[in-house]
């Protein structure tokens, strides 16, 4: 073999070495792109997948909304009709002082009466029953209670002083 056989005889294996090593990082050129073509495709229906349920919330969302707003536009309502009813009650406050001062001043006037003739008739019945006792003197004990003379109220009895309870060691 001469110098220039030799030469292209590792010219020869290098190229077929560099074509190999090309052909297998093609190869794993190819594995990396189909395995990231996988990644992006799963990731997309995710995607697709996450943007539906936000779409649903969102959709939830404007369905509560809506009945918010009918709810307050029933609210208002209700407010206007509860001041129209205070208007009323207010309006009937001084017709039903009105009545109750007509029909309670002849209640009171009435009760009032009573209570003077009841306090009259006991008034009048003590000076009579006085009268009798004086009257007929053996019989005041019938009549009018014989009036005992009462104990005075007093404090209780004083409680006795305790023994002095020594502290210290014995000695």
């Amino acid at each position: 073999m001469t110098a220039g056989q030799l030469a292209a005889l590792i010219a020869a294996v290098s190229v077929a070495v560099l074509s190999g090593v090309g052909v297998v990082v093609l190869v794993k050129l190819a594995r990396l792109t189909s395995a990231l073509t996988r990644l992006v495709t799963d990731y997309s229906g995710r995607a697709d997948q996450l943007l539906e349920r936000a779409q649903a919330a969102i959709d939830r969302t404007n369905e509560q909304l809506a009945r918010t707003d009918s709810i307050t536009a029933s609210m208002d309502q209700v407010t206007a009709n509860m001041a129209e009813l205070s208007g009323h009650v207010s309006a009937l406050t001084g017709l039903t002082r009105t009545i109750s001062t007509a029909v309670g001043a002849p209640l009171t006037g009435l009760s009032a009466l009573a209570y003077g003739v009841r306090r009259a008739m006991l008034v009048r019945r003590s000076i009579q029953a006085a009268v009798l006792a004086d009257a007929v003197p053996e019989q005041s004990f019938a009549l009018v209670p014989e009036s005992r003379p009462r104990a005075a109220i007093t404090a209780p009895p004083a409680r006795q002083p305790r023994p002095a309870v020594r502290t210290g060691s014995r000695s």
